[in-house]
């Protein structure tokens, strides 16, 4: 080959190298942006938690209930222990006035307690409308002792309407009760409450 051939094949070579490595270019840019749309196409399913969103719904929904059915729990067993300690209540009040009056049946006059018992009466708001009294019981003596008490309600004319008894049980000297004496009349006629009896055992 002479010189102007060379000359001559030099430009072609160049020319076939920069076309080549176009081809290769292209071709790369091409598997790129195939890859790329591939991944774009195709999402990555392992950050996905398989639930569509009917089923998150459903999922959100029954949590929901779930923390209502737990709350509704929790307010009835709250109300079935408030109703079990009013019954309980109840029940202690009724053992007691049951004992105290067990206490007084043989009792002659006021009993020998009268000294260590007062009542108050109670704001009828405070007690459901009802006549309430307040028994302030005070052991004065030196020894434990229990107390049982009579409380009448007279009307206007003297005569004994209704009649309870309450009590307190070991009381250690100088301690102090306060149960209450509450009448179920009406409020009219108006009832006067009266320390009928107070007997110490």
């Amino acid at each position: 080959m002479n010189t102007k051939s060379l000359r001559r094949a030099r430009p072609a070579a160049l020319v076939l190298a920069v076309v080549a490595a176009s081809s290769v270019a292209l071709v790369s840019c091409s598997d790129d942006n195939d890859n790329s749309s591939s991944q774009a196409s195709t999402p990555n399913t392992a950050s996905f938690s398989g639930m569509t969103p009917s089923a998150l719904k459903s999922a959100a929904s029954s949590a929901v209930a779930s923390a209502k059915a737990r709350v509704s729990a929790a307010a009835s067993s709250a109300s079935a222990a408030a109703s079990s300690f009013e019954a309980s209540v109840s029940s202690e009040v009724a053992r007691a006035s049951k004992d105290a009056q067990n206490e007084l049946k043989d009792v002659k006059g006021q009993g020998n307690a009268v000294s260590e018992v007062a009542i108050t009466g109670k704001p009828r708001a405070q007690a459901g409308g009802l006549l309430a009294v307040v028994v302030n019981i005070t052991n004065k003596t030196d020894k434990k002792a229990s107390y049982a008490v009579q409380v009448d309600f007279l009307d206007s004319s003297g005569k004994v309407v209704e009649t309870r008894y309450v009590g307190a049980e070991n009381l250690a000297p100088g301690a102090k009760a306060q149960p209450v004496a509450i009448s179920t009349k009406p409020p009219e006629p108006v009832l006067t409450p009266k320390l009928a009896k107070a007997q110490r055992y």
